[in-house]
């Protein structure tokens, strides 16, 4: 799978979730590089705006579907998978390494697949040559709000 097998699926799985689409859109655009986002649901409530209750059931959408994990209050990470930002992170003050490290989409799906608190439908669109027609869809309904 591809980002735009992810694109073209999105468009068919949320067609009727506009908050999730407005929401997923959102948190594609203010990934970093590497897919972490670091925002709180009610810092993109208030950026998009929309209440924290819609974005709350968006954001359980996407975990359930496996596209967005999140790793502890305020940092949320999409599955590279589905959308990656590549690019070169920024060198750590530390570092030597003057053009910082570079993120590799195979290498994150790599680490992905191999952390244990990686949720289970994260891991499964994560694997090599998923095809997500082949997913099930998510039992939650949105409000609609």
């Amino acid at each position: 799978m591809d980002s735009t097998e992810f694109m073209r699926w999105a468009a068919k799985k949320y067609s009727h979730e506009r908050v999730t689409m407005a929401v997923l859109f959102y948190l594609i655009g203010c990934q970093e590089v590497g897919g972490e986002i670091h925002a709180t649901q009610a810092e993109i409530a208030h950026e998009i705006p929309l209440p924290r209750s819609s974005v709350n059931a968006a954001y359980v959408m996407l975990e359930g579907d496996g596209v967005l994990w999140k790793r502890k209050r305020g940092k949320y990470q999409l599955n590279p998978a589905a959308a990656l930002r590549g690019g070169r992170k920024p060198p750590k003050r530390s570092s030597s390494r003057k053009a910082g490290e570079q993120v590799d989409q195979l290498d994150l799906l790599r680490e992905i697949l191999q952390d244990p608190d990686a949720p289970e439908a994260f891991k499964a669109m994560a694997q090599p040559g998923m095809r997500l027609d082949e997913r099930k869809d998510s039992s939650t309904k949105e409000t609609g709000i």
